[in-house]
């Protein structure tokens, strides 16, 4: 087990060179075209897959990084270069993380390969769990799964909603209910293969940030899909079932976590870390805006009025990263999330973000408010961050349950 420490080794600098390299001559230069267009960027994604970046290999290198730091370094270079494209860069990674948390090894070597294609043929992967009628409250998820034993395969039919890369996902990896009994404990999740009948994009939404990540909504109509599509197997989804029954009729007993809270306990400080990412830029483009910009004959950062705000803006940023590191580690060292330390980071670094790319657009004035200056399409991009995988209230839910011994439901 690595000893936490807070400087990176010469290995994970190189890298990160490297990534902020790519992110500030690639990515930054094609943000602005692609959030007018609103499309999935798919030549940025290619030249990502070529240097190595959009691969299974590099997410791999980075999630076993001994320290747990590569993915939060590689998510806040890619996304210090855009919020949007880096999205549709890294949004096939929570598919991966959801086979990789509850699949089995075969599962895995089959399947992440096909999410991410070749760097001349790139995929994407969808992860879909919310729903028109469940996002926070994923007890209210009605996406069914039925066994069909006569020809072992299983059978799909409901609407999820809000999905990276939904409907244009070469593979998707999609939570549903097979035990309604068992509220959130009767979920599992399932790979549908590419090209699977019955599955469908919904609508395409119209969004206020993140413009060049896919967003929609994927329908799926009696689609069927065989047996060994479910992840963990079915033979070890009728022991946690059957285990989920035994607690019920006891009246409680040791909490079961679902296949969605999984994935979103592994990759909420990664989140957190996209945060700090678009947080650190827009800092960055405000503190050169006050060093040059001259009113009443003096940069404006001779202002206490300005100055203080960018000192407060560089604390928030590092404090947030300090947290994210900390979750980061925590979770590489197997060390439990006993005051939901991966809930703090994500929750104090979303909300770091917006706070700071608000207060950047105040510094640049009317600039800031125009698309001549990146800092609005930051400021749009951030409130992101406090919506998807987990809201800020569900993430402080979820820190105030684990604090007093509630279950997290």
């Amino acid at each position: 087990m690595a000893e936490f420490t807070m400087e990176l080794n010469d290995d994970q600098k190189q890298v990160r060179d490297w990534i902020h390299g790519f992110a500030a001559d690639v990515i930054r230069t094609a943000a602005a075209e692609w959030d007018e267009r609103e499309e999935t960027p798919w030549p940025v994604i290619q030249e990502a897959a070529k240097v190595g970046i959009y691969s299974l290999d590099f997410y791999a290198q980075q999630f076993f990084d001994p320290t747990g730091l590569g993915i939060p370094m590689a998510m806040e270079e890619l996304f210090w270069g855009d919020a949007g494209i880096a999205l549709s860069i890294v949004g096939t990674g929570l598919a991966a993380i959801g086979v990789v948390a509850n699949g089995t090894e075969e599962q895995i070597g089959t399947w992440i390969p096909q999410m991410y294609g070749t760097p001349d043929d790139v995929k994407v992967a969808a992860f879909c769990s919310s729903e028109p009628d469940a996002g926070s409250d994923v007890g209210a998820m009605r996406t069914r799964a039925v066994y069909d034993q006569a020809t072992d395969e299983w059978v799909l039919n409901g609407t999820k909603t809000w999905a990276t890369n939904g409907g244009i996902a070469n593979v998707h990896i999609v939570v549903a209910v097979v035990d309604p009994e068992l509220g959130t404990k009767g979920h599992a999740s399932f790979i549908v293969p590419p090209n699977t009948p019955g599955l469908s994009q919904g609508q395409k939404f119209k969004k206020h940030g993140i413009r060049a990540s896919h967003t929609a909504e994927v329908v799926l109509e009696d689609v069927r899909i065989p047996g060994s599509c479910l992840l963990g197997g079915k033979e070890k989804l009728d022991e946690r079932l059957a285990r989920a029954h035994e607690r019920a009729k006891a009246g409680g007993g040791e909490r079961v976590k679902n296949a969605a809270m999984a994935t979103f306990e592994a990759s909420r400080p990664a989140v957190g870390a996209m945060a700090v990412g678009t947080a650190r830029a827009a800092y960055e483009v405000a503190l050169d805006y006050a060093k040059t910009r001259t009113q009443f004959g003096r940069p404006i950062i001779d202002n206490q009025g300005v100055a203080f705000q960018l000192a407060d803006m560089r604390t928030s940023i590092d404090a947030a990263r300090l947290l994210v590191w900390r979750a980061s580690w925590m979770a590489v060292a197997g060390k439990p999330f006993t005051s939901a330390e991966g809930s703090m980071s994500k929750l104090f670094a979303s909300e770091t973000a917006k706070k700071v790319t608000a207060q950047a657009l105040q510094i640049l004035g009317g600039n800031g408010f125009t698309r001549e200056y990146p800092v609005e399409r930051m400021h749009r991009d951030s409130a992101i961050y406090t919506i998807f995988e987990g809201t800020s209230e569900i993430q402080r839910l979820v820190i105030a349950r684990t604090l007093s011994g509630m279950p997290i439901r």
